[in-house]
C-alpha cells in the first residue's frame, strides 16, 4: 500500500519554527526557540500484507462517505450518516446538515482517491472546483471565516451555529491539500489561494495579543473562550502564523498552555480527553522529526499522539472493560462520534 503524505501544511510548520528561531524577541512566557530533531526516535512499524489489505478496505470505505455524501453543486459534506450509509431523513434534526470541517476532510480524501485510482483525476478535480467555488464566491464568510454548520443544498447557516475558527482551519487543511495535489489546475490553485489568503487571522484574536477566539456569532459577537491550551487547534495556529496575507505573531504558538497527563507508563500533553485532539491536525501537518524545546519540554508532537493513543487503549482494557465488556484490546478509544 502506498503511503500518501498529505503535506500541504508542512511548509507552514517550517515557517513557524523558522520564525521562532530567527526573531530576536522574547515572548511574554520567556520560552526557548524550537530546534529540529536530527532523526525520529519512534520505531517504524512495517505493515504486513494483511495489514495492507485491511487498511486499504477501511480507507476506501471512509472515502466513500465523503464522496457519496458531498453535494454535487455546493460540494458541502454531511456532518454524519447512518451506519448503513444512509443520509439522515427529512424531518430528522440532522437532515441536510453539512459541516465545513467534514468538507475539509472530504477535499483531502479526493487527493488520496485520485492517487489510488478509486476515482479518476478528472472527477476529483471537477468536484474540487465546485467545492472551492462555493467557498470562494458564494458562502457567507466573516472576514474569511465560515459558519460551522451549513445547509448542504443552500449553503445557509444551520442551528444558529458560530463562525468557527477551528472548523474553518480544518476546512483550510483540505483547501491547501487540493491546491498542492492538483497544482497543475490553475482554477483550483486560484480559488484555494483566494480562500486562504482572505482569512483575517488577527481579527479572530479579538484584541488579544496571541490567543485566538473560538469564534463569532452575529447575535452576540465574539465567543469569550479562547484556544489557550494544547488541543486539536495546532493546525489553526500554524495556518495563522504561516499566512502570507494576514498572519498572527509567531509567539502565539508559545502562548498555549502545555499540561502533562500521565496514565500508567504513558505521559503526554492533553487539555481534554477525546482522542481526536491528538489526530485532527496530524491529518495535514507531518509532525514527524519536528521537535521543540519549550521551557523544560523536549517534545515531539507525533510521539505525543502515539503515547495518548496507547494510553486510551490501555484505559479501555483496565477500566472501561469492567462496565462495558465490548471495550477491550481491539475495541477502544474515546472521541466525538455516533
Amino acid at each position: 500500500m502506498s503511503k500518501e503524505k498529505l503535506i500541504a501544511l508542512v511548509v507552514l510548520l517550517c515557517i513557524c519554527f523558522a520564525q521562532a528561531n530567527t526573531v530576536a524577541q522574547t515572548s511574554k512566557r520567556k520560552v526557548k526557540p524550537v530546534a529540529l530533531a536530527k532523526e525520529n526516535s519512534y520505531q517504524k512499524y512495517v505493515l504486513s500484507k494483511d495489514d495492507d489489505e485491511f487498511l486499504e478496505d477501511l480507507e476506501r470505505r471512509a472515502f466513500r462517505f465523503f464522496w457519496e455524501h458531498s453535494d454535487a453543486e455546493t460540494g458541502l459534506t454531511l456532518d454524519r450518516a447512518r451506519t448503513n450509509g444512509d443520509a439522515p431523513k427529512r424531518g430528522e434534526d440532522h437532515f441536510q446538515v453539512a459541516s465545513i470541517a467534514s468538507t475539509g476532510f472530504a477535499l483531502t480524501s479526493y487527493c488520496v482517491a485520485a492517487e489510488r485510482k478509486w476515482i479518476s483525476s478528472e472527477d476529483a478535480k471537477k468536484k474540487t472546483r465546485r467545492t472551492l467555488d462555493f467557498f470562494a464566491n458564494r458562502a457567507f464568510h466573516k472576514n474569511g471565516w465560515f459558519y460551522h454548520w451549513l445547509d448542504q443544498k443552500t449553503g445557509e447557516r444551520r442551528w444558529r451555529s458560530e463562525v468557527s475558527s477551528i472548523d474553518t482551519a480544518l476546512l483550510l487543511g483540505g483547501v491547501l491539500s487540493v491546491r498542492q495535489c492538483f497544482a497543475g489546475d490553475a482554477e483550483i490553485v486560484r480559488l484555494a489561494t483566494k480562500i486562504y489568503e482572505r482569512v483575517d487571522f488577527p481579527w479572530m484574536l479579538n484584541s488579544d495579543e496571541d490567543l485566538l477566539s473560538h469564534g463569532w456569532r452575529p447575535e452576540t459577537g465574539f465567543i469569550v473562550n479562547r484556544w489557550n491550551d494544547y488541543s486539536e487547534q495546532t493546525i489553526l495556529y500554524l495556518l495563522g502564523i504561516g499566512s502570507p496575507a494576514r498572519p498572527i505573531r509567531w509567539q502565539s504558538w508559545y502562548a498555549l498552555k502545555r499540561d502533562w497527563v500521565t496514565y500508567k507508563n504513558y505521559k503526554f500533553l492533553a487539555a481534554v480527553s477525546p482522542l481526536f485532539i491528538h489526530q485532527y491536525s496530524h491529518a495535514w501537518v507531518d509532525f514527524r522529526d519536528k521537535r521543540e524545546r519549550y521551557l523544560n519540554f523536549n517534545l515531539d508532537y507525533f510521539e505525543n499522539s502515539i503515547a495518548a493513543t496507547r494510553a486510551q487503549r490501555q484505559f479501555s482494557i483496565d477500566v472501561l472493560n469492567k462496565e462495558f465488556p465490548l471495550y477491550a484490546a481491539n475495541v477502544w478509544g474515546l472521541t466525538a462520534s455516533d
